[in-house]
């Protein structure tokens, strides 16, 4: 397991090791010692899983405020996503910027989203399964979302405003100029 910088240093990949034979291969998919030795501490708490049958669905951008804040350990176990981490944390250098990564279930990276973070994905493939780990339970009253379209942002999706698949709560959320501080 490497774990690698991203863009944003705090955002972090995670490329897996695989060990293959006639039968197929292994992977180590949770090292607490070997996320610690790249400043990984989070204890996490609970796991969740999605699917999302059509391509083109858009889940996100979300994220909690304190004191539930979640950081989140995010993998794909079939199909692919476009996953995104957007910072949104007052007075940090990299604030409204975002990191954008390929997940998909053939290489199994992983994306470790911070504290501090709106988080979101749009399906690459039919069919998608991701599954993460989150270092607090969710909490409707702390539960928030950005817009993930929002102009200031200016994430690249691959898929149209008018193709998109999303939720009313997702159609509905504020852009980051409206936001006011969250963390």
């Amino acid at each position: 397991m490497d774990v690698i910088e991203t863009e944003i240093p705090d955002v972090k990949r995670i490329v897996l090791k695989r060990f293959g034979d006639a039968r197929g291969w292994f992977s180590e998919t949770f090292r607490v010692d070997t996320l610690a030795r790249a400043g990984i501490t989070t204890p996490f708490v609970q796991d969740n899983q999605s699917f999302s049958a059509p391509k083109g669905t858009i889940r996100g951008l979300h994220f909690q405020i304190a004191p539930r804040a979640q950081a989140k350990l995010i993998r794909v176990l079939q199909g692919a996503i476009l996953d995104v981490a957007v910072d949104i944390r007052s007075g940090s250098p990299t604030f409204g910027r975002y990191v954008a990564v390929t997940l998909d279930a053939e290489k199994g990276e992983q994306l470790y989203i911070p504290h501090g973070f709106a988080h979101g994905f749009c399906t690459l493939t039919p069919d998608v399964m991701v599954a993460y780990k989150v270092d607090d339970y969710y909490s409707p009253e702390h539960d928030r979302a950005l817009a993930w379209n929002d102009p200031e942002v200016g994430i690249p999706w691959p898929v149209s405003g008018e193709a998109a698949i999303l939720s009313d709560k997702d159609r509905r959320a504020p852009r980051l100029a409206d936001l006011g501080p969250v963390f």
